[in-house]
């Protein structure tokens, strides 16, 4: 039914642009037998925005992988330098979670361990709509922060580091096998907000993947056993993203990309002084206005990511020319 859904939409949305388009052009065709200049602009008018929806389109039809159409979660985690990546990490997560906002999907914080000053140490974001997973995949990888700290009391310019993961959210359609000598179950006391009971039991599970090393950490409900069964949904979606990245060409060099949380394993560098910029290291994708960016746009980012794997363009090539 979602299949067929989603497909009943894209037909919809096929004939109104080109209904659309043909009144437009009518518009226009009237408008210059009549020498009606007003007429012409608001046909010219219409044609721009049948050209923008045209190309969203264009680009939304790449999303045609396995698990394209699946709602997604999002993981944020800080890396070395302390309060500085802490609050980059934070940033990050507010740009996803506005990214998903804009779009009119639902977003939930499922997990957050927050920073020891500012920011967080981890996050992690569940983002529920049509093709979530699809568009976001390509953000998996590490981003870099350069700015002036507001940490610093002598505001010197600081490089700071945060992860991204990206997987989608499975249903009970898709059957993940797991050895559960595999992994290793442990509990503890749950953080955060939740009155006396969180602080009184073991609430929270802690699941280890030996094989594949994934660690899944879970705590949003009280119960024990609603903790560990979200634990081990949250384990069957990674495992079953990491079985579709095997299956595509480019998943060597997105694996590479996320190795290490440093320097030179950076997907997208976000410049904020001494001058303002972001780019994307793997497909030249710029902008030159990093808060529009942090609030959320970065769909130009993700279409031109999208378009570069479409052509199987071989291995992203990671480079670093930004100060």
């Amino acid at each position: 039914m979602r299949q067929r859904q989603m497909l009943e939409r894209a037909v919809d949305d096929f004939k109104r642009l080109q209904r659309d388009y043909e009144d437009a052009l009518t518009l226009i065709e009237l408008g210059e037998a009549e020498s009606d200049e007003a007429s012409i602009s608001e046909g010219e008018a219409a044609l721009k925005r049948v050209d923008l929806e045209a190309h969203r389109r264009s680009v939304e039809a790449m999303l045609s992988g396995e698990a394209d159409a699946m709602s997604t979660y999002v993981e944020v985690h800080a890396g070395a330098g302390g309060t500085e990546s802490q609050d980059w990490a934070s940033m990050l997560a507010r740009m996803y979670a506005r990214w998903g906002e804009r779009r009119g999907y639902k977003v939930k914080l499922i997990d957050e361990s927050p920073g020891e000053e500012a920011g967080i140490k981890s996050a992690t974001f569940e983002i529920d709509g049509d093709n979530a997973y699809g568009w976001l995949k390509t953000e998996a990888g590490v981003h870099r922060l350069v700015r002036i700290s507001p940490f610093d009391s002598n505001a010197r310019r600081h490089t700071s580091f945060a992860s991204v993961t990206v997987y989608p959210v499975i249903d009970d359609t898709i059957e993940v096998d797991i050895n559960m000598s595999d992994v290793d179950i442990s509990f503890a006391r749950s953080s955060g907000a939740g009155g006396q009971h969180v602080n009184r039991t073991e609430s929270a599970v802690r699941l280890v993947h030996r094989p594949s090393g994934i660690v899944i950490f879970a705590q949003e409900q009280r119960s024990q056993h609603q903790n560990k069964d979200i634990a081990f949904r949250r384990l069957k979606a990674r495992l079953y993203e990491m079985e579709l990245k095997k299956r595509e060409a480019k998943a060597n060099a997105e694996q590479a990309a996320k190795t290490d949380i440093g320097w030179g394993h950076q997907i997208r560098s976000y410049v904020l002084q001494p001058y303002q910029l972001v780019k994307d290291l793997r497909t030249g994708a710029q902008s030159t206005n990093p808060s529009e960016v942090l609030d959320g746009d970065i769909d130009p980012f993700i279409e031109s990511a999208l378009s570069q794997r479409l052509k199987g363009g071989g291995e992203a090539i990671i480079v670093d020319d930004l100060d």
